[in-house]
């Protein structure tokens, strides 16, 4: 399969340079130049594990033999707590799927731990030396230091912002000892750690001289990972003639772009809802046309307090029928004016695929408590914005809900909304008493970068 980027779709890449850079050198995201459907009839009554073989193995053309790509699957889905990875439970009148059985107890393991193993597999194949710089509002940092801990020829840079991610989030990021992980503070939002990766994958004399790479969302093996529990969720339906709806809260539009990637290849998925909270620029991007850049607010759901949703440029070159200029001027009006205004031909076929949902503090707390009275089920603050949109949206069919964190990670929104504390799973209760290990940096890109240059 041969790869472009969205800004400049002449020049051609294969998987290996689009895992290994994450984002291209002109600050677009890698998309395949051509996408071939799959007939689903070819993947039921696959184990997870297969089925991931058979739907990953055609992107990475020449990067690994199936035989290795089988293996380094096997591997990374050992270490999580269900024999399919995921797991299809029925809450009322829709089905959850909780995606969130790996070892830092978010959906981002699913794609953290392929990852890793990819990336242990190519340095020791290429005899390089690699450096990984991601920004987290949570979630991305923990599953992509366990992933990459203690793995030779490779450290880890996370940057999260300082008092801005729950605590348990933050334990499971920086209470590790491995030498090659290094965690930091950056006195700033979300935003704003992903504006300081950005600016230093754009610096081509740094990010060069620290050969560096990146795991977030953006990162093209993500997506791939991620569609995979689409089309297993969808083997796992019962009656599936009816239409299939799936309701993502999401603040990256990583996830559910991944659910419109598996759409494309070929599943028949009726609608994808993007669930937002009160940071809600696509919600109001998908609903009203107006990718308006608004001021980030604090949340009971962290992961999703963001305004720049990166994975939105992959739809934005779509909506520009594939016109690489085009999406290219559109994001540098993004960067310059923070708006994007989106004519009704493009929304229009935006609501073919999607449809959007903005959940308040008040409504996210009500469905919590809604769905552990009724059904005796605790949903974390992200899977219940995912939950209640079905609330807000009629949609016929079979209804299925993204459940993207186990509810220990947020332990204040559950408190405040049931009066109960959810524990750690046994086996990681242990990251509550152990010393962290961060440094607080200001939102500076000079100094992230001396700092990181002092480390490597």
């Amino acid at each position: 399969m041969e790869y472009i980027s969205t800004r400049d779709n002449k020049k051609i890449f294969e998987f290996k340079d689009v895992f290994v850079k994450g984002l291209a050198d002109d600050g677009g995201l890698f998309i395949p130049k051509s996408l071939n459907k799959i007939d689903i009839n070819d993947l039921k009554d696959l184990e997870y594990n297969e089925l991931a073989a058979k739907i990953i193995y055609p992107f990475i053309g020449d990067f690994m033999s199936k035989h290795d790509l089988e293996n380094i699957i096997n591997k990374s889905y050992s270490v999580f707590r269900k024999k399919n990875v995921v797991d299809l439970i029925k809450v009322g009148d829709r089905s959850v799927l909780e995606l969130f059985h790996g070892p830092t107890l978010a959906f981002k393991d699913v794609a953290m731990q392929l990852l890793g193993n990819f990336y242990e597999y190519y340095l020791d194949n290429e005899n390089e030396k690699l450096n990984i710089v991601v920004a987290t509002s949570g979630d991305t940092g923990a599953a992509a230091i366990d992933a990459i801990k203690g793995k030779k020829n490779v450290n880890i840079f996370v940057l999260h912002p300082h008092n801005k991610v729950s605590l348990v989030q933050r334990k499971l990021m920086t209470t590790g000892k491995d030498k090659n992980v290094f965690n930091i503070a950056v006195n700033g939002n979300f935003d704003d750690c992903q504006n300081l990766v950005k600016t230093m994958f754009a610096d081509k004399s740094f990010s060069s001289d620290i050969k560096m790479s990146g795991v977030n969302s953006i990162n093209w093996a993500r997506i791939i990972a991620q569609c995979v529990y689409y089309f297993y969720c969808y083997f796992l339906i019962k009656d599936n003639n009816q239409d299939i709806n799936f309701s993502v809260p999401t603040g990256n539009f990583g996830d559910v772009y991944a659910g419109y990637l598996a759409k494309k290849m070929g599943l028949p998925i009726n609608k994808l809802i993007v669930a937002t909270n009160q940071n809600d620029i696509l919600h109001r991007a998908i609903s009203g046309g107006s990718y308006e850049v608004e001021k980030v607010h604090e949340t009971i759901s962290p992961s999703m307090d963001i305004q720049i949703a990166s994975n939105f440029e992959r739809l934005i070159y779509d909506l520009n029928d594939c016109n690489d200029l085009q999406t290219k001027d559109v994001m540098k009006n993004i960067k310059d004016k923070g708006e994007y205004l989106i004519d009704k031909e493009k929304l229009d076929k935006i609501n073919t695929d999607f449809i959007s949902c903005r959940m308040s503090e008040e409504e996210i707390l009500a469905t919590i408590e809604k769905v552990n009275k009724e059904y005796n089920v605790i949903l974390d603050p992200h899977s219940a914005i995912g939950y209640g949109a079905f609330d807000k949206i009629n949609l016929a069919g079979n209804n299925i809900v993204l459940a993207t964190a186990h509810p220990c990670k947020f332990p204040d929104a559950i408190k405040k909304a049931i009066n109960l504390k959810v524990d750690l799973p046994r086996e990681l209760m242990f990251v509550m008493d152990e010393k962290e290990n961060y440094d607080i940096i200001d939102n500076d890109v000079e100094k992230i970068k001396q700092h990181i240059k002092e480390r490597i």
